[in-house]
């Protein structure tokens, strides 16, 4: 890729350049694009004063939107590596529908939120690089849908859950591999290498185009972007091969386990406790590596989950 082709990657600008209102475009084009919908940002939402961690601010985006039906919604973005991720993802949605209704205000406030998570990690199965679910009502002997009595400006109207209830779309960005045809497959190529192409149409990437060069950066902030860029290559491959190893040692005591019990049930659980074992392994081992590297604390804690009390062990 030239040097003038090349884009600050999303994960970093999120961080710290799209935030600015007069980047708003590329954040919108990725939510319309996702959500299937024009919707244009109101506010950012979050701010330094409204965290209750120093490094909230900087896995979590939380926006404030209309879309085209003139509904206001919010949208949470975050970018995070958690062993505990789904947790993560609830505490998220909980967290930015509570910030955001005022104390005494009716239920009736509470806007619909859509949980956006782009993962740059290994989450686990699954052959999708982009899941999206919702919470439906289903009978459990008819198969039909709930439909709930609610308030309405003109009186009392019927809701769907899902028109209330979040939305949660899950980017698996390593695991695209496509070459890029829709406006769906450019963003996933933009988020997964930087790269747009000069005659993008997709939403948002030619906001991108004009105003995330790398080329365009201060000598500073390119010399700090760099460093983020090396970080997380080192902390990639950190993680691949601590995973790796305690895969393979769970695996192997895993059927050691199961072999000597000789019962079909005594390799499941010994396979299963094994691979349990050998996660937890890697996580160590990957925490050792970067305490080693000079990471701190409070980073090691964030990037592999373990809690800072067993990193500050190590």
């Amino acid at each position: 890729m030239n040097e003038s082709n090349r884009y600050i990657r999303f994960d970093w600008a999120a961080k710290r350049m799209l935030r600015d209102k007069a980047n708003f475009g590329v954040l919108e084009g990725l939510m319309t694009v996702l959500i299937g919908e024009e919707i244009k940002i109101i506010e950012i939402l979050e701010s330094e004063s409204n965290q209750d961690y120093e490094r909230d601010k900087f896995n979590r985006v939380d926006i404030k939107a209309r879309n085209s039906k003139d509904e206001i919604i919010l949208v949470e973005i975050q970018q995070t590596r958690e062993l505990y991720f789904l947790q993560r993802v609830l505490y998220g949605v909980a967290k930015t529908i509570t910030e955001h209704i005022t104390l005494g205000e009716g239920y009736f406030n509470v806007k619909k939120v859509y949980s956006i998570s782009i993962l740059y990690f290994d989450l686990g199965q699954g052959a999708d690089y982009l899941y999206h679910g919702q919470n439906r009502l289903v009978g459990v002997h008819t198969g039909d849908t709930l439909r709930i009595n609610a308030k309405e400006k003109e009186g009392i109207g019927m809701v769907m859950p899902e028109n209330v209830f979040p939305e949660y779309f899950i980017i698996r960005v390593n695991e695209f591999n496509q070459v890029a045809k829709t406006p769906l497959e450019e963003w996933l190529q933009y988020l997964k290498s930087g790269f747009i192409k000069p005659d993008t149409e997709a939403p948002g990437l030619s906001e991108a185009r004009a105003k995330l060069e790398v080329m365009r950066m201060s000598p500073q902030e390119r010399k700090a972007y760099e460093h983020h860029m090396e970080n997380v290559m080192y902390q990639d491959s950190v993680f691949a091969a601590a995973h790796l190893e305690g895969r393979a040692e769970g695996r192997a005591e895993g059927r050691a386990e199961g072999r000597a019990e000789g019962r079909a049930e005594g390799r499941a659980e010994g396979r299963i406790e094994g691979r349990s074992e050998g996660e937890a392994h890697a996580n160590l081992a990957a925490a050792q590596k970067m305490k080693a590297k000079g990471y701190s604390i409070e980073e090691i804690a964030e990037i592999t989950g373990l809690d800072v009390e067993t990193v500050g062990r190590l």
